[in-house]
């Protein structure tokens, strides 16, 4: 009778010591300590078990050995899911990750079942995603906002190289033309690019040790850029574009770099390709959505920019019309007329390739002169309808004639078709 007394004694009192080891610091979620020492202490705790099984006879079973695993477990999994979602630190969640692997094949060595563990992993890793994301979306923003939007100027073939190497661009034109030349785009577009591949080795750095096939680490990790262009990326781009100090030549600057960055999507799936060894014909591969993100996040209507010259031109024109005698040009017309043909140069520096952006470009900027002129011609008719304007002589009137016949001779000498 005494040995049974013992055997229920014994377990009664593990059960107990099991439920205290079980209990998580309140703080363990601050630091990686916290959590080793959590997961050391269970370990210690079925280990001892375990050797106890294996060289006593009777005093615990199998049965008694799964049943305190299986209330441990859901414990367990339970406290990491509590704790781990005050996590907002990538790394930290990496190396947590590794933390769990690391308990779970332990375990599993002494013969304890830890699918659960695993599947929990997979949990945080869409946690780790998040935490990445917002991570990039700092990144992001900090180079958004230092890039001065300017074409990246080159003075010699080592900058160029070295440009060229950071993002896939080839110009057989601009590999011909002598220093110093410039690169179309600015230089957010190879930082960009570069920091969506450092996103990609983030993403494949947690995959790692998780006993997933490559189909699943590719779908994956095509997942997250995804999650990372079309959410991340164009809300970035999109907050730029809003601005109220982006001018036309940055909106221009903005739409060849984006029409850049999503020819270079074909490139990042090679990339992707290259670390999984999945196939992009795979019937089950994700596709990446650059094209989509891209075209969303150009500014497809600058004409605020467009009509804050020509709110300004408006007012450059409110001056007296007073005939000067003959045939002579109000001298002010010049100067609206002179500011709206060099505003619209900057439109030539749209891509000018054969495909939908060019298409869209050329959109965008014949809605831009088109808005701009009927701003100012509203503008001009408004100077004859104004309220306060009570009389009008013959000699004002035909100065004011000249003066449109002006603008109507600049308008086909803007460069936009």
């Amino acid at each position: 009778g005494a040995r049974e007394t013992f055997e229920s004694y014994y377990r009664k009192q593990r059960r107990k010591q099991a439920r205290l080891v079980l209990q998580p610091p309140s703080n363990m979620h601050e630091t990686l300590d916290g959590y080793r020492k959590y997961f050391n202490q269970i370990v210690g705790f079925f280990v001892v078990e375990d050797h106890i099984l294996h060289t006593t006879q009777g005093l615990v079973n199998r049965a008694y050995i799964d049943e305190l695993w299986e209330m441990a477990l859901s414990k367990t999994i339970a406290a990491l899911r509590t704790h781990s979602s005050y996590c907002s630190d990538p790394s930290l969640v990496l190396d947590l990750k590794n933390l769990i692997v690391l308990f779970a094949d332990t375990l599993q060595g002494y013969g304890f079942p830890v699918n659960q563990l695993f599947d929990m992993l997979l949990e945080i890793q869409d946690q780790y995603s998040e935490t990445l994301l917002k991570k990039w979306a700092g990144v992001f923003r900090n180079i958004l906002d230092s890039d001065n939007y300017s074409p990246i100027p080159v003075s010699n073939e080592e900058v160029y190289r070295k440009i060229a190497g950071q993002f896939p661009f080839q110009d057989a034109e601009l590999e011909k033309q002598p220093f110093p030349k410039k690169f179309p785009f600015s230089e957010f577009v190879p930082k960009v690019y570069s920091q969506i591949k450092e996103f990609i080795y983030a993403c494949l750095k947690f995959s790692e040790d998780l006993h997933l096939s490559s189909t699943e680490v590719d779908d994956m990790i095509r997942k997250s850029t995804n999650l990372l262009l079309t959410r991340t990326l164009s809300n970035c781009l999109q907050n730029v574009i809003k601005r109220k100090n982006v001018g036309l030549t940055e909106l221009v600057q903005i739409i060849i770099n984006t029409t850049h960055l999503e020819k270079s999507c074909k490139f990042l799936e090679e990339f992707i390709t290259n670390i999984t060894n999945v196939l992009p014909e795979t019937v089950h591969t994700t596709k990446l959505y650059g094209t989509t993100t891209f075209k969303i996040s150009q500014p497809l209507n600058p004409t605020p920019g467009v009509l804050y010259y020509g709110i300004w031109l408006g007012q450059v024109w409110d001056v007296p019309w007073r005939s000067r005698g003959g045939n002579s040009r109000n001298g002010f017309a010049f100067i609206p007329c002179g500011i709206l043909v060099v505003t619209f140069a900057v439109f030539t520096h749209l891509p000018g390739q054969v495909d939908v952006h060019s298409t869209m470009s050329g959109k965008v900027a014949q809605t831009a002169c088109m808005s701009a002129c009927k701003h100012l011609s509203t503008s001009l008719l408004q100077l004859l309808l104004e309220a306060e304007v009570r009389q009008l002589t013959l000699g004002a009137l035909h100065q004011f004639n000249l003066d449109v016949e002006e603008c109507e001779r600049k308008s086909p000498a803007s460069p936009v078709p």
